[in-house]
């Protein structure tokens, strides 16, 4: 393997691959409504149009599934033998506190900021330039390479479902989509929908409604309760230990809190505003059901006061995020989104979560069971050796609470395209993606696509 001229053709295509980012960024792929030909909306069909489009123009065999998912291909062999890459062009809801266009794809300081730039459209584009370099290279193949596109990741994972079967689906490959080294455990997941129901007593919620997603930690909140402006300016004088802010208005008081926004997967550090509201609510009375949620979940994401606390040593301890509330004349609806243990009993959990929650109604919207890929495997040895080469580190598996597209193979892992000691901006404001970890992401893919596909890296 000759690597002078393997770095040659990488250099060769940096800044190509860095215009195609910009390209698919400016494409607002949030989900919306569904059209004839765009199960998920226009511009999640748009992305992967335009994508799949730059796959062509590189050279690759493409699919367009239905405007579910689609593939580019390098190499020849049956779906179940090809070494599958598997990311996704959807992004979640732009959300608040941006201080630059958030599908603008504008570079500065060396970081390409924008919504998708690392989450997953960058990484995407960095594996679609390694295949870029393999055919441009003429390595010769031993499996087929396959690129699989999807744009409902952020939502309910619906594309690769059509996707399997429509195509079937490889047996091996990595998830773009997460942290290096490589992760090989994903915990199971766990959404619920709560209803109960407005108190008549105590203090008077007229609405209540904030958060898109259930896997967003919501950074703002707002509600809009019974009261005057006596009330607003006694809100506004009292401190809270967190920031509350009341306005009086002709049709009642809007109330709002401040958190810090995030990933459901990792809450650490960030704080839910819906729960400092629900926490504010309880403070100047609010009985009944959203009392108990104040309670019980408020701003915990670890489950303790719902009863489900719990961790192993393999994969970690349970996360809690309430991504969603809903509350008005039609009653109250909450969402939780549960990332568990692999060893955690999903059902189990969900009863005891109706247990502290008496009275309301607590419904399994989906679960997803954990996912493990042993750390032997030559999958997982040769993904950390091209991370190790590249990057001169040492390699290691491990857990997240996150879930992947890996998850849709039998051997699936998470690889990239996070490195160790990078800030964490997957559904955060201002996301960006360093050029030279984007740069760094297309060596790594390369070498990892050449040990496991070529004749050379055999």
């Amino acid at each position: 393997m000759d690597r002078q001229k393997i770095e040659q053709v990488l250099s060769e295509l940096e800044q190509p691959m860095i215009e195609t980012l910009q390209t698919l960024v400016r494409i607002p792929s949030v989900k919306a409504d569904p059209e004839p030909g765009a199960p998920f909306g226009r511009p999640a069909r748009e992305a992967l149009d335009k994508a799949l489009e730059i796959c062509a123009d590189l050279g690759f065999e493409c699919a367009n599934i239905d405007g579910y998912a689609g593939h580019a291909d390098l190499g020849e062999g049956k779906t179940e033998d090809a070494l599958a890459v598997l990311g996704h062009l959807d992004v979640v809801p732009i959300g608040d506190n941006w201080t630059c266009e958030p599908f603008g794809a504008e570079i500065r300081d060396g970081k390409m900021y924008g919504r998708g730039t690392s989450d997953d459209k960058g990484p995407v584009v960095a594996a679609l330039y390694a295949m870029a370099a393999i055919k441009r290279l003429g390595l010769p193949l031993k499996r087929k390479i396959r690129l699989i596109m999807g744009t409902d990741e952020e939502s309910g994972w619906e594309d690769m479902r059509y996707y399997r079967k429509v195509c079937g689906m490889p047996r091996s490959g990595f998830s773009p989509d997460a942290d290096y080294p490589v992760i090989n455990i994903e915990k199971g997941s766990l959404h619920l929908d709560i209803w109960g129901k407005l108190s008549d007593k105590g203090l008077q919620v007229i609405r209540f409604d904030t958060g898109d997603r259930y896997n967003v930690v919501p950074g703002k909140a707002e509600a809009l309760i019974r009261g005057d402006k006596a009330l607003a300016d006694r809100i506004n004088a009292t401190d809270f230990g967190w920031q509350v802010t009341a306005e009086a208005t002709a049709e009642g008081i809007i109330l709002r809190t401040e958190g810090i926004p995030g990933h459901a997967a990792m809450p650490e550090g960030t704080l839910n505003a819906i729960g400092l509201m629900l926490k504010t609510l309880k403070a100047l009375g609010v009985e009944g059901d959203l009392k108990t949620v104040a309670d019980v979940i408020g701003t915990e994401y670890d489950g303790k006061s719902l009863g489900i606390k719990m961790e192993d040593q393999v994969s970690g301890p349970l996360t809690s995020n309430m991504g969603i509330i809903r509350a008005g004349k039609d009653g109250l609806r909450v969402t939780l989104d549960l990332r568990c243990p692999i060893l955690a009993d999903l059902q189990g959990i969900a009863d005891q979560a109706a247990r502290a929650l008496p009275g309301m109604k607590v419904e399994i919207t989906s679960r997803t069971e954990p996912h493990y890929v042993s750390a032997d495997s030559e999958l997982v040895r040769k993904l950390l050796k091209a991370y190790e080469d590249v990057t001169g580190e040492k390699g290691y598996a491990m857990a997240i609470g996150g879930g992947t597209y890996a998850k849709c193979l039998e051997e699936g892992v998470a690889f990239g395209a996070l490195f160790p000691g990078e800030p964490e901006l997957a559904h955060h404001a201002d996301e960006f993606i360093s050029l030279d970890s984007l740069r760094k992401n297309l060596r790594i893919f390369t070498y990892a696509l050449i040990s496991l596909a070529c004749e050379e890296g055999a």
